[in-house]
């Protein structure tokens, strides 16, 4: 099966969400621990799996979010990560 065949993974690694979110493990962690990102823990060696569904609703949400401070003119100026 070729590579663009491959279906996507069920559930990904807390590397793989960092990876996809363009952050920091230690970013992914927090939100774990948060509850604002959904997961699940295997064994106790501290290995995490990130339903592929459920990192799409976090993104889903922190749209949603920011559309709702831009509404309420909480985010009045636009910074880049270069600021």
């Amino acid at each position: 099966m070729s590579e663009e065949n491959k279906p996507s993974p069920r559930f990904l690694t807390i590397d793989q969400v960092a990876t996809e979110l363009n952050i920091g493990q230690p970013l992914v962690r927090g939100l774990l621990k948060s509850g604002e990102l959904r997961g699940f823990q295997l064994g106790g060696r501290n290995i995490w799996r990130i339903g592929a569904d459920d990192l799409q609703k976090y993104i889903d949400n922190a749209y949603r979010k920011t559309a709702e401070r831009i509404a309420a003119g909480e985010l009045d100026e636009m910074r880049t990560e270069e600021d």
